[in-house]
């Protein structure tokens, strides 16, 4: 909630809630390269924050046929993955020995342990969680149709044939792909309009949160090496096995029939 001055006037700083935000920032100890690293986390969740409520928006756009505003919506997502990937260049500004210089005091916490990140994921499509990652949110995002299902309703309600046992797929199975989909977008594709353009769209976000997860993998090589991560995870070799998983499988499929 908002709090104006004391005369009532809103300001730059009551709106953003300036004083709440920047008392959010508790490094542990007084090496100055960890408050580069709490910030650059923070905003990271902020950035996820902002792409889970883009992807509500995406996904109801979707299932009520409004393709230019679902585009849009896209292309946004799109544009804030670039973002959050570019900031880990900031990141890696840090040395080794900087980031040594604070670690120990982090204790258990992990980026393996963001809750947003996950949902994110689910939001996408990923279906393999562990059941000690479940909560509440996490369950209810399993249960309903992933941001790809949304994509299929759209194009069913634009023309296009897609099979009625997928459009009634039980949406916590993952998904692996499906020639008659394939055969499907291969039409869309054919047919060069605006149904095409949100599956390239949807692609960026695909490529993004890939290139996010690339990224990722390298900065921790970059600045831990092969050690085990914060909170006891493999570090690397975890995240390294995340790789080259699309969320699309189908999108990505037809690009071998063009």
């Amino acid at each position: 909630m908002t709090s104006p001055t004391p005369d009532g006037e809103l300001t730059y700083g009551s709106y953003l809630r300036l004083d709440d935000l920047l008392s959010c920032q508790s490094p542990r100890t007084g090496e100055h390269d960890e408050l580069l690293f709490v910030v650059i986390h923070q905003v990271y969740e902020l950035w996820f924050k902002q792409i889970l409520h883009e992807a509500e928006l995406l996904q109801s756009r979707l299932e009520a046929g409004n393709g230019a505003g679902a585009l849009a919506t896209a292309r946004r997502i799109a544009k804030i993955l670039k973002t959050v990937v570019g900031q880990l260049d900031i990141l890696e500004t840090m040395t080794p020995r900087q980031f040594a210089s604070f670690r120990p005091d982090l204790g258990g916490s992990s980026g393996f342990q963001s809750c947003q990140f996950r949902y994110i994921e689910a939001v996408f499509g990923r279906r393999d969680f562990s059941r000690s990652l479940m909560d509440p949110q996490l369950e209810a995002i399993v249960a309903r149709r992933p941001a790809f299902g949304s994509l299929l309703c759209f194009l069913h309600a634009s023309g296009f044939p897609v099979p009625a046992d997928v459009l009634d797929t039980d949406p916590r199975q993952p998904w692996a792909g499906d020639e008659r989909v394939q055969a499907v977008l291969a039409s869309v594709y054919a047919d060069s309009s605006t149904p095409e353009d949100v599956c390239e769209a949807l692609i960026d976000i695909d490529e993004g949160i890939q290139e996010w997860r690339y990224r990722h993998v390298k900065m921790v090589e970059r600045i831990i090496g092969t050690k085990a991560g914060t909170g006891g995870s493999t570090g690397a070799d975890y995240l390294r096995g995340t790789l080259f998983r699309p969320f699309f499988p189908d999108l990505w499929a037809i690009r071998s029939r063009a």
